[in-house]
């Protein structure tokens, strides 16, 4: 007599269309179909949210493919039969509860079909010639009948994956160029507004910039990224735009540009004249200069600064290695913060030169919440000067502000 083969499940679980539809396109597939077994558990790894399994169900479907004595499956003896114990084991000691939850997950997302004896229990009937003759237990059948929906559907997932990568990766490099090219534009005393139009100064143009990036959900989606990645490139476009206008201003031919070079060695620092805002950069640095090369007593950690403000790094030329380029980074970031030139020498009175940049770091680094970054300076200056101020707490606090914001993400 044929044996026949079980479609509903043992006891009082329910039979579902979905379970129907699974089992139809289970014997609807070709006979000498051969696929890799741990190729489509890959791909359903890879499309597991597509699917609707989670991680443990996919614990459990490796343990009932490991009970698949060959690499490939193919044919109709695709019947594993361990018993909850043994499969529990192989999915790493996993509860009976949780074993059971997750092979009703698997059942349901069509990967497997249940086939189980009149009993309930799980075993091989092997013929005369010991052969297996019928077999109860899970069906892996299934997964040869969907191998290549799977595929697409992990294909589509790797393509997103791409995508949404490629999007966080544009973002971060426009976000190094602006704020670079702001840099540069504010040093060189570059006009923003030509013929009537466009920004009034630079800082203008950081406020926009900030107000694009600090925009950013913690959870963005592919379209919004794409969004704010179009928005931050066509920022930098007509940033780069006026550094390109500003050098062939300066430079109308290069014949020209050599004979400037020569008039400029008489006047090494000819556009100090020009531009105020340039000056006081530049005497800032100067001033930083032979501080830099001392080791700075009392202060924190560079490292622990960076981790806390990590948003004045975009900022810097080269990257901040050591403090030199820190108190030169936050030397350019001051007056785009609207801080004047006579908050930051009583800050640097007070304060010192160091834990003074460390502070407009973190102003920097919470601008969205401040509204006058000059007037914060000052409120902050007084109350170190009253004893009522620590740079310490304000780091740490800025510190567990990060760590938290990445748990919830």
């Amino acid at each position: 007599m044929q044996p026949y083969q079980s479609r509903t499940p043992f006891g009082g679980r329910s039979l579902t269309l979905a379970h129907v539809a699974a089992q139809s396109k289970a014997e609807a597939r070709a006979p000498e179909k051969v696929v890799h077994k741990w190729e489509v558990f890959r791909s359903i790894c890879t499309a597991k949210a597509r699917l609707g399994v989670s991680e443990r169900a996919l614990a459990v479907l490796d343990a009932l493919l490991s009970f698949h004595p060959e690499t490939t499956l193919s044919g109709d003896k695709l019947v594993v039969w361990p018993s909850n114990r043994q499969l529990a084991l192989r999915a790493h000691g996993m509860a009976p509860a949780t074993l059971r939850r997750h092979i009703a997950g698997l059942v349901d997302a069509g990967l497997v079909v249940r086939r189980d004896s009149p009993n309930g229990k799980r075993y091989a009937r092997k013929g005369e010639g010991g052969e297996i003759d019928q077999a109860f237990g899970f069906d892996l059948t299934p997964l040869v009948a969907r191998a290549e929906e799977i595929e697409s559907l992990a294909e589509d997932v790797r393509a997103a994956d791409r995508a949404l990568r490629l999007a966080r990766e544009r973002i971060t490099i426009c976000r190094r160029d602006i704020a670079k090219m702001i840099a540069t534009g504010l040093e060189e005393g570059v006009a923003t507004r030509r013929e009537g139009r466009g920004p009034a100064d630079w800082s203008e143009v950081h406020a926009h910039f900030r107000s694009i990036v600090e925009g950013i959900p913690r959870n963005a989606g592919l379209t919004e990224l794409e969004g704010i990645a179009e928005d931050l490139s066509t920022l930098a476009d007509d940033v780069f735009m006026l550094l390109e206008m500003h050098g062939k201003d300066e430079n109308p031919s290069a014949d020209e540009s050599q004979i400037e070079r020569h008039i400029q060695n008489s006047n090494p620092h000819p556009s100090t004249e020009l531009e105020p805002r340039f000056q006081e950069v530049r005497a800032a640095r100067a001033e930083i200069e032979p501080l830099a090369l001392r080791p700075v007593e009392g202060a924190f950690p560079l490292g622990m600064v960076l981790q806390a403000c990590p948003d004045i790094v975009d900022y810097a030329r080269d990257g901040i290695s050591n403090w030199r380029d820190f108190l030169a980074t936050a030397a350019v970031v001051r007056p785009m913060l609207g801080i004047s030139p006579s908050a930051w020498e009583e800050a640097r009175g007070i304060l010192g030169e160091v834990q003074a940049a460390v502070v407009v770091a973190a102003i920097l680094q919470r601008h969205a919440m401040i509204a006058s970054a000059g007037g914060y300076l000052r409120s902050l200056t007084r109350k170190a000067e009253e004893g009522g101020f620590s740079l310490g707490p304000m780091l740490m606090a800025l510190i567990g502000s990060r760590k938290r914001e990445k748990a919830r993400a």
